[in-house]
């Protein structure tokens, strides 16, 4: 089957729905979720989102602890942009319907996160991503030229390659036509074609085994784009979110956001003891990196599974209040958290790489445009500084609505393009092969590209992946699309994009921390 749009949005969290409100008066929207609309990173963001919002704030500071959280390798332009448009994109997510939790006074009620030196947080309760999703959802859903397809798994994005044009310009001049999209209730694979395409596909928590992220999240755009030849970079700087609640078997693991350091929660050992003015003068309230690398040092020499967070020292009904979901999530686990610790531990949570992108957020690849967790855009740096993710994503969503806008008119849609061809290739005889060996990619990920990294395990990881991508892409040549086995290709992707550029690094930096290279190169 083959279909027609003026826009096409592949993902489905702050960054696709956005968009895709932005550039709906505009023309034909297909919406692409590989789920339903609500099973998204966004939703799992528990903290909140940043903006100044009153004084004694000002976007210089919110500028500089942004720098200073990246290790000074953000991109002041883009610093600049998405501090000093957070406002505007704020009053429209209220216009959208979002309701953020305010004080008695009727002023938003802030919170500060750790690298933020103001307050400067928006939040609902502990689960403002799902609040900014729900609404969000139902503006899409009402908007008459919005089409949106659930449960349909982009495999490839469209380019010249798809034409049989495999010539010297293809490699330097490349387009994106649409992509190529999986519909399992009819198990084939359709051609969505569109006169530009934003991806916003979200992150690759899933490449490693314990990871805050929802089961969706494999990196399939940032795959995608490299299959395509488009420009990625920084994937060497995966966050590690400190706190996520230590209970093995559970996946997703569940988070403990980073507002409760920020309300006053703090770490100790196993033993009760504090250890984070070890580590650094800000303790509990320094950057994540630092924090994920303490617990894991901390973890190391002492033989624990896990750490404790500590909030029982304030007032149980304000933490109550304030964090309602972890509350209950941890009483359901027999943990009331008003008079005992949380144990936790740290897990794999967002990536500062990715596609990389323009102001305009556009890609290397001409009529595609990146947002999001898959994007490069140059704010986070080696770091990125708490809450400032979703309104990165909104700023460049905008930005990328208005430049598709602009250019609209000039680009025709592209009828050459041929149907998915599968042609002499069959169903895989043993899916539990598929499975076993996405399991194997999250172990090696995990052991070896993990918090703490080495040129020797960064070399094992690699050797022990390259064997896998070959036998995986031999699989796919000769199976019929399946969205499993389309994880599996995107998981080695990523996780060989993330070792390749570790390997490079030759410096710690940010989140990555090399132990041959423990000095930072200035």
């Amino acid at each position: 089957m083959r279909r027609e749009y003026d826009f096409l949005v592949i993902g489905s969290g702050i960054a696709g729905l956005s968009y895709a409100l932005k550039v709906a008066d505009a023309g034909t929207v297909a919406l692409v979720s590989k789920s339903t609309l609500d099973e998204t990173n966004t939703a799992y963001a528990q903290g909140g989102i940043s903006s100044v919002m009153y004084e004694p704030d000002n976007f210089e500071k919110h500028f500089q602890d942004t720098m200073v959280a990246g290790d000074q390798i953000c991109n002041p332009e883009t610093v600049k942009k998405v501090v000093t448009e957070a406002p505007r994109q704020i009053k429209q997510l209220l216009e959208w319907g979002t309701q953020f939790d305010k004080s008695e006074d009727g002023k938003f009620d802030l919170h500060r996160e750790g690298g933020h030196s103001e307050y400067r947080i928006l939040h609902h309760k502990d689960n403002t991503g799902e609040e900014i999703q729900r609404a969000l959802i139902q503006q899409v859903r009402t908007h008459k030229n919005i089409h949106v397809f659930e449960s349909h798994f982009a495999v490839d994005i469209i380019t010249q390659h798809h034409l049989g044009h495999i010539t010297e310009r293809w490699m330097t001049d490349i387009e994106c036509y649409g992509a190529y999209v999986f519909n399992p209730k009819t198990n084939s694979v359709e051609t969505f074609l569109a006169k530009s395409t934003l991806m916003a596909s979200g992150g690759i928590g899933n490449i490693y085994q314990t990871t805050t992220n929802p089961v969706i999240a494999t990196g399939d755009g940032i795959a995608m784009v490299y299959r395509a030849k488009g420009i990625i970079e920084n994937m060497e700087f995966v966050q590690f979110h400190p706190t996520s609640l230590y209970n093995p078997g559970e996946r997703p693991s569940f988070l403990i956001t980073e507002a409760m350091r920020g309300y006053g929660a703090i770490l100790r050992r196993r033993d009760g003891k504090k250890f984070m003015h070890k580590y650094d003068e800000r303790e509990c309230l320094a950057p994540r990196d630092i924090v994920a690398r303490a617990i894991d040092n901390e973890m190391k020499n002492t033989g624990d599974d896990f750490v404790y967070l500590d909030v029982t020292h304030k007032d149980p009904e304000e933490t109550k209040k304030h964090f309602p979901n972890i509350y209950k999530k941890c009483l359901g686990l027999g943990i009331d958290i008003t008079k005992e610790y949380i144990p936790v531990v740290p897990a794999a949570h967002y990536v500062c790489g990715g596609i990389k992108v323009d102001t305009n957020a556009h890609s290397s690849i001409k009529h595609l445009y990146a947002c999001g967790e898959c994007s490069s855009t140059g704010l986070h740096g080696a770091n990125r500084l708490a809450s400032n993710s979703l309104i990165e994503a909104i700023v460049y969503a905008d930005a990328a609505a208005t430049d598709a806008i602009k250019h609209k008119e000039e680009i025709e849609i592209n009828h050459a393009i041929p149907e998915w061809n599968d042609e002499g290739t069959s169903l895989p005889e043993e899916m539990v092969l598929i499975t076993q060996t996405s399991k194997e990619v999250e172990q090696i990920m995990s052991n070896y590209v993990g918090i703490v990294r080495s040129n020797l395990r960064l070399k094992r990881a690699l050797d022990r992946l390259e064997l896998i991508y070959r036998e995986t892409e031999s699989l796919f040549d000769k199976s019929t699309v399946s969205q499993r086995l389309c994880e599996l290709r995107n998981k080695i992707n990523v996780g060989y994009l993330v070792i390749k550029m570790a390997q490079k690094r030759k410096e710690s930096r940010g989140l990555h921390y090399n132990i041959d290279y423990p000095e930072k190169v200035d």
